[in-house]
């Protein structure tokens, strides 16, 4: 059977379609990226490109918005009705950087949103990150197919085995399966020589001879016997009982038994009589079985907050929420781009993962929401997903525990990196977005201010307006920064957060 791994492209048969009408930005674009080992065609239009993709399907998209005969948001959503191109990740690269240019392509199913002129790093992270994701997407779905088809295999051997045992249960001369007859003191009457070799006994003989005990010589969790017994009892016979048992060397295995008991006409009890399967091999393969199932759990977590998941499996229909009160926290890295342009990709990647690592265990030991990170930005929320009647109070010791991690990450002259963060609260829309990529997201003015206030805050500051500061000042320490002109909300007040006020303070 094929390994999901291998259905997967490698770096350097990744292939990303450029689609814009302007040859000269194809060019850029192609120029960047060739070198990094990605496979690149090419598309005027986004005809060119519905008719490329169709041939073949890329492994990424990267799509103008603004082109003559279809733009992109008509490009994208023909490429989300087609069911061989629908889960290709798709990256507008365009000039329209309004919030509503960005809402739209989102909407209509975009990854992303690169606003030109744009930075050549930003443009490789992103595509590589996007990469990365839908590897792992593709990834999952594979073993989540495979799982199904090897339950539907398993299912289907157990009930054929069953059906086999009951109707030949009584026909004790047999090559493949062990026989046996027992006393109800536990030593063996009979036994043919499929048993024998089961318990690794050089003969039945060996086997009865040597067994004068089967509930404590046998069965390796004490009174196991006494269980099935007590279920003969009730029941007169048992179908597929599995146990670990001792083979003569003193190795494990685990067996599946079809028992009954034998009566004389009058009702009378004579002997247990029944047949025995090595089954260690299925067992160690259910168990394979239950990894990879936790294993496709994991990586959907990787994706989505744990109640959002568990949401999305019990009813895999659209998931939007509105929420009246909820706290958004965003971070960014200061003057990371710069850094990660004249560092090696690996150095970089490792960093981000080191410095994003410690802001996810404040988040899991807070328990917060990660929603997502882009570039060298960090996105949390809390009372989303859970309730949380504290999430303010939450969010702000958090962000203060996040400026106190960056002492530890160096820059290469021995300067810390700088966090900018800034967050607010307030009702948002929360939802999962796409069939098989899933992304959750959050929408609203609460947003969206707390992206301004981190946008406008300074290095190593937590910015946040005055709402928050009304709502936290008798429990953490403010500094008034004064009045910051807002992109789209215009000229507002806002505070600086130093800490909590100790309880001497309050």
């Amino acid at each position: 059977m094929t390994s999901a791994s291998t259905l997967l492209p490698d770096i350097e048969t990744t292939t990303v379609l450029i689609v814009d009408d302007v040859i000269e930005n194809i060019q850029v674009l192609t120029k960047l990226l060739k070198p990094e080992g990605y496979q690149i065609r090419k598309a005027l239009s986004g005809k060119a490109a519905l008719r490329s993709a169709s041939q073949s399907p890329p492994d990424l998209l990267l799509l103008d918005v603004n082109m003559p005969d279809m733009n992109g948001y008509e490009v994208c959503q023909q490429f989300k009705q087609d069911p061989k191109l629908r889960s290709i990740p798709i990256i507008f690269v365009s000039a329209l950087n309004e919030t509503e240019n960005k809402v739209k392509g989102f909407e209509l199913g975009g990854t992303d949103y690169i606003s030109k002129p744009f930075q050549a790093s930003e443009v490789l992270a992103r595509v590589h990150t996007h990469l990365q994701l839908y590897r792992l997407q593709r990834q999952a779905a594979y073993q989540a197919q495979l799982l199904a088809e090897k339950n539907e295999q398993l299912n289907q051997e157990i009930a054929d085995r069953i059906r086999a045992e009951e109707k030949y249960r009584v026909i004790f001369e047999s090559a493949s399966e062990g026989i046996f007859q027992s006393t109800a003191a536990g030593r063996f009457i009979t036994a043919n020589p499929a048993i024998a070799e089961i318990y690794g006994y050089d003969s039945p003989e060996d086997l009865m001879a040597s067994t004068t005990d089967i509930g404590n010589q046998i069965y390796v969790r004490p009174k196991r016997r006494l269980e099935l017994i007590a279920y003969l009892n009730q029941y007169g016979k048992i179908l597929d009982a599995v146990s670990e048992v001792y083979r003569k060397d003193g190795s494990r295995i685990w067996v599946s038994e079809n028992i009954r008991d034998v009566k004389d006409e009058d009702g009378n009890f004579i002997y247990y009589e029944g047949t025995v399967q090595d089954v260690t091999e299925r067992i160690q393969f259910e168990q394979i079985l239950k990894q990879e199932r936790q294993r496709s759990e994991r990586l959907l977590l990787n994706v989505l907050p744990s109640s959002v998941a568990q949401r999305l499996k019990r009813r895999p229909d659209t998931i939007a929420d509105s929420l009246d009160s909820a706290s958004v926290l965003f971070a960014d890295i200061v003057n990371f781009t710069p850094f990660a342009a004249q560092t090696a990709p690996k150095a970089v990647v490792t960093l981000l993962n080191d410095i994003f690592s410690a802001f996810d265990a404040l988040v899991e030991r807070y328990k917060l929401e990660k929603i997502k990170t882009v570039g060298d930005a960090y996105m949390v929320a809390a009372g989303v997903s859970t309730p949380m009647p504290d999430h303010l109070e939450a969010i702000a010791a958090l962000a203060l525990d996040m400026q106190a991690e960056m002492p530890r990450f160096l820059r290469p002259d021995g300067h810390p990196f700088s966090l900018r963060i800034g967050f607010h609260a307030g009702p948002v829309v929360a939802g999962v977005i796409g069939k098989k990529t899933f992304a959750f997201d959050l929408w609203g003015h609460t947003v969206n201010l707390a992206s301004r206030m981190e946008e406008t805050s300074l290095p190593g500051r937590i910015q946040v307006a005055g709402d928050v500061y009304e709502a936290l000042h008798n429990r953490f320490q403010f500094e008034r920064r004064g009045v910051v002109s807002i992109q789209g909300l215009g000229m507002l007040e806002t505070y600086f957060l130093d800490g909590q006020v100790n309880e001497s303070q309050a």
